[in-house]
């Protein structure tokens, strides 16, 4: 299969799962892990409990299931179906439906910050990976432009039935790039709550969601990784069953010719990396799916537009780092945050 999911580079993975696994010890009962790679990610799987093997296994199968699904290279998926039915309408599951349908609101919501249709202007910049980085001209992101149709998705319902059709304009082609692991992470949970599993933690590669508490009751702890330092982090936020998922313009980028450092974040209405002030957003809200869509539009809204979003629209807090190292918080993180690197760092909670 190739590496298609917009993600980080695997070096930047392995540092993070240190960082987003609890950092304090959990009374005597011993966790089960296990680690698998889906996704383009590394991904770490932990469960406290008699049912910690069933839930783990189970939750491996529902990442395994919808990383084949979701893969535009692979034939059988539904992005490729999506991507090749020229305007027709392709039938999806309830996971699928659920996925466009977030990142389809939060399109709506964001004036088009969080596009999937930037698909294919991801791959004319080489995906962003160091050995396959190029810099398009300004006249092949003109052409690539005009292929944006996700807005003009259409999703209908069967009525007593559990499929969904979906339907965008011919030409235009998705990536779940900015969902798939958000989402993942939350079936993921499911499948261990049905298996009996009341404690646990996914970490899939700058997603992290959590099932319940610590076996002891007590709260997770989880770092907030230092976009300029990712063997770092800047802070602790200590939260219950919670989905934790960034995004920012260190995880995946390559130095062009011209010496400049192009990252994966697409401001749609110019086909290039959004320029703004921001190096790091962090998304924190009950549903995964919603906080993987949240974490992409924010970056790219940057720092007064999407403030201005979370005022409007509520329903999620966020943690933002900007380039001169100021961490800026909600209001509803005053008592969760904890800045650590009190050296580099400077936090200001934002209303």
């Amino acid at each position: 299969m190739k590496r298609l999911f917009d993600h980080r580079r695997i070096i930047a993975f392995a540092l993070c799962v240190f960082m987003v696994l609890p950092l304090c010890a959990c009374t005597n009962d011993e966790p089960v892990q296990k680690q698998i790679f889906a996704m383009d990610t590394i991904m770490n799987i932990t469960a406290y409990g008699k049912n910690a093997s069933d839930g783990i296994d189970a939750a491996v199968g529902v990442i395994n299931s919808l990383n084949d699904v979701l893969d535009p290279d692979n034939e059988g998926s539904y992005a490729y179906q999506i991507n090749h039915a020229e305007g027709n309408d392709v039938i999806v599951t309830p996971q699928v439906n659920e996925m466009l349908s977030t990142a389809l609101s939060v399109y709506k919501l964001s004036g088009g910050a969080l596009d999937l249709s930037v698909y294919p202007i991801y791959k004319a910049w080489g995906e962003f990976k160091e050995e396959t980085g190029r810099i398009p001209d300004d006249d092949e992101l003109k052409e690539l432009r005009k292929s944006l149709g996700f807005g003009k998705t259409e999703i209908n319902d069967f009525e007593g039935e559990a499929n969904f059709s979906v339907r965008m304009p011919a030409g235009t082609q998705i990536s779940f790039g900015a969902v798939a692991k958000g989402c993942a992470a939350k079936y993921a949970i499911d499948a261990m709550r049905k298996n009996g599993v009341t404690s646990g933690i996914v970490s899939l590669g700058g997603n992290v969601q959590t099932l319940g508490t610590k076996p002891n009751g007590e709260n997770w702890t989880v770092a907030v990784e230092d976009p300029n330092n990712t063997n770092a982090y800047v802070g602790t936020l200590s939260v219950g069953e919670t989905a934790i998922v960034t995004s920012g313009s260190y995880q995946r980028y390559f130095i062009g010719s011209d010496g400049t450092k192009y990252h994966h974040l697409i401001d749609p209405s110019t086909g290039k990396p959004v320029d703004n002030d921001l190096v790091s957003v962090t998304i924190i809200c009950e549903d995964g799916t919603l906080a993987d869509c949240l974490s992409t539009a924010m970056f790219i809204l940057g720092q007064k537009a999407a403030l201005q979003y979370w005022r409007d629209n509520g329903g999620f807090d966020m943690i933002m780092i900007t380039k001169d190292n100021e961490v800026l918080c909600t209001t509803g993180l005053i008592e969760v945050f904890t800045l650590t690197n009190t050296t580099d760092y400077t936090v200001k909670m934002v209303e």
